[in-house]
């Protein structure tokens, strides 16, 4: 354990980021997965639909620093060549 105040502030401060970032992590994911699903049962409406909601959790857990800029912005590139290229 830490033993001076800068070193316990820093520890404390660690475990919350850590935290958070877990969570907003597990959240892309699972949109992620989700968007994949639908991807696959083929429906468009649905795909585009669900293509907005995982751009818009993609970028809010870049805007946290959970994800870089440009590892946010290649996944939505791919998410969305996926959904672009279903047959109508």
């Amino acid at each position: 354990m830490a033993n001076h105040k800068s070193a316990i502030k820093r520890a404390r401060q660690n475990l919350i980021r850590k935290l958070r970032n877990s969570s907003i992590k597990t959240k892309l994911k699972t949109v992620i997965k989700k968007l994949n699903e639908i991807v696959a049962s083929n429906d468009k409406t649905k795909a585009e639909e669900a293509l907005r909601g995982v751009t818009s959790v993609i970028s809010k857990g870049t805007s946290k620093g959970t994800w870089h800029k440009k590892t946010a912005s290649r996944k939505i590139s791919r998410l969305s060549k996926k959904v672009h290229a279903m047959a109508s």
